[in-house]
């Protein structure tokens, strides 16, 4: 999410820390490790990395260089870039070697991007977007030139992008999901989450600020929903505004730590040194520097009033500091009675699908949601969850077969810097659920355990799944904290095993940068640098992940994925998948080390057989592994190591 605090128009376009009260402090420290005290830079920062390799790192191009890198989606060979200039897209057929395809100019914010067959998807929120795609902005607070929602390309030319529809939502789109719905092949369906204001209805009548109680019809507390038909994807339109959200109530509030107390009033100082623009926020009572970007619009509708051109004068700049508190109490309101309904204001952040399954897991700023997809236009909610610890609930990932659902915090809008010592581990981690029932029961918390200095941001951002058969294990971004792979096979005791950090990109302030969002595709982990370009990196074999583990993930093969539109993992039959099987049963102590020996050595003999004579001897195996599943004390993981050795001595269509 980190732009929609600096870039993204209304409350959102607010620079604002925001932080959380009451969490059991740390009973013992976190063990220092390589990422500790790491040299800072912003292309030659000291590095650390565990059981892993970066094998590339492409800088973005020129006119997309300092320009903030958002989300990844991919297709075929390609990784597509959100870039708030406009994506980026990358050759990575030889994962080592990525080469820029293009990059294509079309200013908005976040810009993050999906993809369908020969469509991409790009989100338009901030009141910078134009429906042409020119720079330049919009300067009048109304203007059919605006673009707020979702932009549809066809890149069936991936070098040559072509816009083909725009379409317009109320609150615009922050971060958007594609949802293939099994039963439907000639469309398919975006959910949109928009985290900004909702639109004059005078630039798109169907918008009502009203709350809901006062109209029906009301844009607030609702997901828009947009279907494209794929023979005609020209003609995408919003076919619902789904209000998941009825019967929540308000969530309790999240006070500023005395850290960030500190942060927030010495950057307010310096603001107001600087002549910058500083207001309270009325919902904390803390100060908080305005965003250039809001800041230049309220300038420019000042000068418009007045019926003036060009710069604004001293005297704009006058008007605007005398009405600058009441504009921020208009915009943020007070903050929310804790006994009453929810917050009109609440959106979702970000939404995951998982059409197999079809559920959804909806990270909803206040709560995470669990919903019913199985009717994409007309989602609904099947459980809610809220949590002190959290202040806002940022993205969704549920485990490959659908029994647990991690949620991200991405506390201070991900410009704040949740690693620090003095942060409880609660703070702007991840929390992992079991699904029970169709309802959610929290299990723990994961975050990265180091610590990181007050000059990086630093919380949970996005990650997916890696493909390592009979394990949940994902690998995430935390900004500048890096990149991380943990284990949460064990819901209760999430384990990290890997990770890949720099140091901060200034160690004397706060410059954003680090990874915004990193996913498993087809054998690498891509990771977007907001600052710098493009980390792509493999898993190298530990005491946590065999080489057999790692040959059994490359060998789930995607054409394209969005991370937010959770595929299910499917893995053809191989050696390398029995012999994962195999070393998992071995690390656990679940089959007797003779036993281990014995398997292995019958899978050799079986790989270098041939024929009937394979088949014979993985039939006879697969007999014996039967037996073992009774005495062993991961009969489950006996018998998926079984089913594995009688796929592989299935005969080949």
């Amino acid at each position: 999410m980190l732009a929609s605090f600096p870039r993204a128009l209304g409350a959102a376009a607010l620079v604002a820390l925001a932080a959380c009260s009451g969490s059991t402090p740390q009973t013992a420290p976190k063990p220092v490790d390589a990422r500790a005290g790491l040299k800072s830079g912003l292309m030659d920062a000291g590095e650390a990395t565990s059981n892993m390799k970066v094998i590339a790192k492409a800088v973005s191009p020129q006119g997309f260089l300092g320009i903030t890198n958002s989300d990844l989606a991919f297709t075929g060979n390609y990784a597509i870039q959100g870039n708030y200039n406009g994506p980026v897209i990358w050759d990575i057929s030889d994962p080592a070697n990525p080469k820029l395809v293009t990059a294509y100019q079309c200013p908005a914010s976040q810009n993050d991007v999906s993809v369908y067959r020969n469509l991409m998807f790009m989100s338009a929120e901030a009141q910078n977007g134009r429906i042409d795609c020119a720079p330049g902005g919009v300067r009048d607070t109304v203007s059919k030139d605006r673009m707020r929602g979702v932009r549809i390309f066809d890149i069936s030319d991936i070098k040559n992008p072509k816009l083909v529809a725009n379409v317009q939502t109320c609150r615009g789109s922050h971060t958007h999901t594609v949802l293939e719905d099994p039963k439907d092949k000639d469309n398919i369906y975006i959910y949109v989450s928009g985290s900004a204001g909702i639109r004059s209805p005078n630039e798109l009548p169907v918008c009502s600020r009203e709350t809901p109680d006062k109209d029906p019809q009301s844009s607030l507390l609702r997901i828009e929903i947009i279907k494209v038909p794929l023979a005609n994807p020209a003609a995408a339109s919003v076919v619902n505004r789904a209000n998941i959200f009825a019967g929540l109530t308000a969530t309790r509030s999240h006070g500023p730590t005395e850290a960030d107390k500190k942060e927030a009033a010495a950057a307010a100082e310096r603001a107001r040194a600087s002549g910058g623009f500083v207001a309270r926020n009325p919902q904390t009572g803390a100060d908080m520097v305005l965003g250039g970007f809001f800041v230049r619009q309220q300038l420019d509708s000042i000068v418009k009033r007045r019926g003036g051109t060009g710069t604004p004068t001293a005297a704009d700049t006058a008007t605007l500091r005398t009405n600058l508190q009441p504009l921020v109490n208009q915009m943020f309101g007070t903050a929310p009675d804790p006994n009453a309904p929810i917050n009109p204001g609440r959106q979702c952040h970000d939404i995951t699908v998982y059409p197999a399954l079809g559920l959804a897991g909806g990270a909803c700023e206040g709560h995470g949601l669990l919903l019913d997809i199985s009717d994409p236009v007309n989602p609904y909610r099947l459980d809610a969850v809220a949590d002190s610890n959290f202040a806002y609930w940022h993205s969704a990932t549920f485990n490959n077969d659908g029994t647990k659902i991690l949620f991200s915090d991405e506390w201070g809008g991900g410009g704040a810097p949740k690693c620090r010592e003095t942060d409880n581990k609660e703070w702007g981690s991840d929390a992992i659920f079991t699904i029970e029932n169709r309802k959610l029961k929290f299990q723990s918390y994961y975050k990265i355990p180091t610590f990181q200095t007050a000059q990086e941001n630093c919380v949970a951002h996005n990650g997916s799944l890696i493909p390592i058969p009979g394990r949940d294990v994902m690998v995430q971004a935390w900004y500048q904290g890096g990149i991380s792979v943990f284990d949460w096979t064990d819901a209760a005791n999430p384990k990290e095993i890997a990770f890949f950090d720099r140091g901060p990109i200034d160690s004397t302030r706060m410059v954003s940068g680090g990874s915004w969002s990193v996913y498993w595709y087809n054998g690498a982990m891509i990771s977007s640098e907001i600052a710098r370009g493009l980390d792509i990196a493999e898993l190298t074999p530990s005491e946590h992940v065999t080489q057999n583990e790692i040959d059994a993930a490359k060998t789930v093969r995607w054409n394209y994925l969005n991370a937010q539109g959770q595929p299910k993992m499917e893995w053809p039959a191989s050696f390398s998948l029995a012999r994962a099987y195999l070393d998992q049963l071995e690390r656990n102590k679940c089959l007797s080390a003779s036993r281990i020996s014995a398997v292995r050595s019958a899978l050799t003999s079986a790989e270098k057989a041939n024929g009937a004579a394979r088949a014979a001897q993985l039939n006879t195996l697969s007999t014996a592994l039967q037996n073992d599943a009774a005495t062993s004390c991961d009969s489950k993981k006996v018998n998926m190591l079984k089913d594995a050795v009688k796929g592989l001595a299935a005969p080949i269509a």
